[in-house]
């Protein structure tokens, strides 16, 4: 369970940090928009090492599909999109991706 909470953790503050930099350059925001979404992105990293996997490609792998069901959550919540069947359908997709990267069972190696 921590590691999906690490997941939600770093989901959130990867699109948040990423966010502060598209408002600063996209929607004309101030440049000091950049400090707190440098802060931001320094929390993703720090959280996403917080993930229970020996390798961390099998980990950014993962993570992957949580990061795109919070940008969907992000959408709505933040930017008043509501996502459509097809984002929903997608990132559904994606999360049983992210249940048998974390929870298959690996073979001998």
């Amino acid at each position: 369970m921590t590691t999906i909470l690490a997941f939600i953790l770093a989901a959130f503050a990867e699109i948040g940090g990423c966010f502060a930099f598209w408002a600063w350059l996209r929607l004309d925001r101030s440049p000091w928009w950049a400090l707190p979404g440098t802060a931001s992105l320094i929390l993703f990293a720090l959280a996403l090492t917080r993930v229970e996997s020996d390798f961390a490609g099998r980990a950014y792998a993962a993570y992957g599909g949580i990061y795109i069901a919070a940008s969907l959550f992000w959408l709505w919540a933040v930017e008043g999109s509501r996502p459509d069947g097809f984002d929903l359908a997608g990132a559904a997709l994606c999360l049983v991706g992210v249940g048998v990267i974390l929870f298959g069972r690996r073979l001998a190696t």
